[in-house]
């Protein structure tokens, strides 16, 4: 099928799980079309205006922000800065003339999509989340087509509209071979021989995860005879990592079979060592580690927006496809509940059958597709 050129322009951001799957649909466009000219919409100040430009795209900043839970001044001021997005959003969509706007979600997305509805500019969806933002809820009334990860979304946007498509992940998770086993244990300096937990917060960490491993390194590692852990800490937390592992070993403890890091260079390879991984639920961490048919215990976050992450991991939870820990247990019970799970050997096949049956890799040409038959 020969796919046009076209002007797109795309809004949203705010964390990386906007971010990155706004870029990977980016990509796809211009794979399957290099002359399609893409514009990004992102909000002053926020990650987006930054890892855009490094993956070689355009992209124009808003005023726009949230509104705060507490009163501040902030909030006061929320109203003049969203009626002035909305007037330089419609200003970018007259210079630019896209043939059509997308909202991955995020601040930006809502005066975007809206003044495109304005203008007579068909716009698209792609929500990531099981539990649909407000900004998605707005703006997907006149979107013609909502792409979701998801199933049961009829009850936040109108049924005949939304495509099941999966969220876009980056294109090198897929799940482990033999080679790619053997080449992530000389990666990370690991022992063949053992088992192994990837422990990832994200980028920049979790002070839940990481005080969940103190404690069972302050215990004596009970139950981790035999496993070897890749503990991504997050650069916030890093330093006050380092001292509690200086401390440890100075006491004594043995955490030779632990690694710390700020950041993991290649996810790919963490993912292809671990037997049992530990994660946030945000909506592209789930996705990947569908893709990558990973046996998994999410603690979700109970600092994000409408409690999205326990319902991004139950959806897999119910289809006994992952392991929960709430945020409140996980000092007390991640580690044990871990190791436990990581010594049943049908459980976690249990686990990795069930979550492979979930993955859905070509979420990105899916969106595509969407995008194209939006414009017939």
């Amino acid at each position: 099928m020969e796919h046009k050129a076209l002007r797109v322009i795309i809004s949203g951001g705010g964390t990386g799980g906007h971010i990155f799957p706004a870029l990977s649909i980016a990509d796809k466009l211009k794979e399957l079309n290099p002359s399609t000219e893409i514009l990004f919409v992102g909000a002053e100040g926020k990650m987006e205006m930054e890892k855009v430009p490094a993956a070689g795209y355009e992209i124009v900043g808003l005023p726009v922000a949230g509104l705060q839970r507490r009163l501040t001044m902030s909030n006061l001021a929320l109203p003049f800065k969203v009626l002035r997005s909305v007037r330089m959003a419609k200003r970018i969509l007259r210079e630019f003339k896209p043939d059509i706007a997308v909202g991955v979600g995020g601040f930006a997305s809502a005066p975007l999509l809206w003044a495109a509805g304005q203008l007579g500019i068909p716009t698209l969806v792609q929500e990531q989340n099981g539990y649909a933002g407000l900004t998605n809820k707005i703006v997907a009334k006149k979107a013609r087509s909502i792409c979701v990860a998801y199933e049961g979304m009829e009850r936040f946007f109108p049924a005949d509209r939304i495509v099941l498509t999966g969220n876009p992940i980056r294109k090198e998770i897929v799940p482990a071979t033999e080679e790619m086993r053997e080449e992530a244990y000389r990666f990370y300096g690991l022992d063949p021989q053992k088992k192994h937990i990837f422990i990832v917060g994200g980028s920049l960490g979790s002070g839940t995860l990481n005080n969940s491993m103190k404690k069972w390194i302050s215990d004596g590692c009970p139950g981790g005879e035999g496993v070897e852990v890749i503990w991504q800490c997050g650069k916030y937390y890093k330093p006050s990592v380092d001292e509690f592992m200086a401390k440890a070993a100075a006491e004594g403890k043995d955490i030779s079979g632990i690694q710390h890091s700020d950041f993991i260079k290649r996810m790919d390879l963490a993912y292809a060592a671990a037997d049992v991984v530990i994660s946030r639920s945000g909506a592209s961490s789930v996705s990947e580690l569908c893709a990558a048919h990973k046996a998994v215990i999410f603690v979700p976050s109970p600092n994000v927006a409408e409690d999205h992450q326990t319902h991004n991991a139950m959806a897999l939870v119910r289809k006994d496809a992952a392991e929960m820990v709430t945020d409140a247990e996980a000092p007390e019970k991640l580690m044990s509940t871990a190791c436990a799970l990581i010594e049943n050997g049908e459980r976690t096949a249990l686990l990795e059958r069930n979550i492979a049956k979930l993955a859905k890799t070509e979420a990105s040409m899916s969106i595509a597709s969407e995008i194209y038959k939006a414009l017939r």
